[in-house]
C-alpha cells in the first residue's frame, strides 16, 4: 500500500517541468540480461536532453522527488508510469523484450524477483552496485535496494501492555491471540512479510501458520485501515510496516494517537525488513542513462531525499542515516533474507491454500 502525501519535506531541489506519462507497450516475451539489444547499450553514455521511462511502484511523492532532483543534476528527463507492485511486475512480463520502460522501481522485494526470474534485468550499474552494501541487494546481483522499511506490530496502549505483546511474530497462530491481531492479507506489504517467513521458516511452517490466521486474525483492506482499527480499538494489535505510524504521526496524529509500536528483533521473521528495489530493464534502449538514475538515486543526494522527506522509510545506500525519528536499521535484529528468493507466487497460492485470499 502507498501512503499519499502532498510533499516531502525538507528536499531543497526545485520541481521541473511537469513529465508526460506516455502510452503503454504491449506484447509478451523474454530478454537476456545482457542488455545487447538496447541501442544505447550498457556501454553507452548518458546525457543531458535524454529521456527514460521509469514504471513505478515505490510511493509517487517519493518518486517524483528523486525524479526532479536527478533531472536538475543531470538534464536527464524521465517519464513516470506509476501503479503497484505486482501489477507493474506483470506489466513488464507481458511486455517482455517490447516493454519501453527502462528502469522500474517497487516497494517490495517480491516484484523485482518476479521480473528477475523472467531474465527481464540487465546491469543496474557498477556505481549503483557500490553504493548499496550486500545486505540490501539480492545474491543475484541484478537489481539494488533503494529504501527498507521494517515489519512491526502496532498495539493499543489502551488495551494490552507491552509486557504481555508476543515474542515472536510465529506467536500470534496461538489461540491465545484469536480474535485479537489484524493485518492487511491482499497487500503486497504483507505478502512480503509472508515471503520471508517462507524463506526462513520453510513451507509446512508458513502453511500452518497462515491456516491459524485465518481463524485468529481480522483482515483489513490496507495497513492504515488497519492502523485506524487499532487506535480506534476495534482490533487490538496489526502487523504493519513502520512508515504508516511516523506518516501519521508527522500529520495530525489522529489514527495513531493511541498506537504503540512493538518491534519483534530476534532475527524474528517479524523483524523482517523489506527491501524495496530498483532495476534496469534488459530492453531498455537507454542503459547508461537508466543506470545514472539508478546510481542517483542509491547516492548520497539521493538517500538524503528518504532521511529528510516525509515517507520515512530507511536509506539503505551511501551511508546515509535513517531520519532521527527511526529505529537505526541496525538496532533492528533483521533476519537476513536473500531478497533473490523470495517467492511472491508460492506465498499467494499458500495463502490461498489457507483461506485467505
Amino acid at each position: 500500500m502507498k501512503i499519499r502525501s502532498k510533499a516531502l519535506a525538507g528536499v531543497a531541489l526545485a520541481a521541473v517541468a511537469a513529465l508526460s506519462l506516455s502510452a503503454c507497450g504491449g506484447g509478451a516475451g523474454s530478454s537476456s540480461t545482457s542488455g545487447s539489444a538496447a541501442s544505447e547499450g550498457a556501454a553507452g553514455t548518458a546525457a543531458a536532453g535524454d529521456t527514460i521511462t521509469v514504471y513505478n511502484a515505490q510511493h509517487e511523492e517519493l518518486t517524483q522527488a528523486w525524479v526532479d532532483a536527478f533531472t536538475k543534476a543531470t538534464g536527464i528527463k524521465v517519464n513516470l508510469r506509476n501503479g503497484d507492485d505486482s501489477e507493474m511486475a506483470q506489466q513488464l512480463i507481458q511486455e517482455g523484450k517490447n516493454s519501453p520502460a527502462d528502469v522500474f522501481l517497487t516497494e517490495n522485494s517480491p516484484a523485482m524477483s518476479a521480473v528477475e526470474n523472467a531474465g527481464l534485468f540487465a546491469d543496474p550499474g557498477t556505481d549503483a552496485k557500490n553504493n548499496v552494501p550486500e545486505a540490501y541487494r539480492p545474491s543475484t546481483g541484478t537489481w539494488v535496494g533503494i529504501a527498507a522499511r521494517s515489519t512491526v506490530l502496532v498495539y493499543n496502549k489502551n488495551k494490552v501492555n507491552e509486557s504481555d505483546l508476543p515474542k515472536s511474530l510465529m506467536d500470534l497462530s496461538n489461540s491465545a491471540w484469536k480474535g485479537r491481531w489484524a493485518a492487511s492479507p491482499s497487500g503486497a506489504d504483507f505478502q512480503a512479510i509472508v515471503s520471508a517467513m517462507l524463506q526462513l521458516k520453510g513451507e509446512s511452517a508458513t502453511l500452518d501458520w497462515l491456516k491459524a490466521m485465518k481463524d485468529n486474525s481480522k483482515a483489513y483492506k490496507g495497513n492504515s485501515t488497519a492502523m485506524k482499527a487499532v487506535n480506534a480499538g476495534e482490533i487490538d494489535m496489526a502487523v504493519i510496516y513502520h512508515y504508516y505510524y511516523f506518516g501519521d504521526q508527522a500529520k495530525t496524529g489522529e489514527n495513531s494517537k493511541n498506537v504503540g509500536l512493538h518491534y519483534f528483533k530476534n532475527q524474528d521473521p517479524g523483524a523482517f525488513v523489506s527491501v524495496s528495489g530498483g532495476g534496469v530493464l534488459a530492453s531498455s534502449k537507454h542503459q547508461a542513462a537508466a543506470q545514472k538514475f539508478l546510481a542517483f538515486v542509491t547516492g548520497t543526494d539521493g538517500q538524503k531525499v528518504l532521511q529528510t522527506g516525509s515517507s520515512y522509510e530507511y536509506p539503505v545506500g551511501s551511508g546515509v542515516a535513517a531520519n532521527p525519528k527511526l529505529v537505526p536499521l541496525s538496532d533492528l535484529q533483521a533476519p537476513a533474507v536473500d531478497a533473490a528468493k523470495l517467492n511472491s507466487k508460492k506465498v499467494t497460492d499458500l495463502m490461498t491454500q489457507a483461506g485467505l485470499l
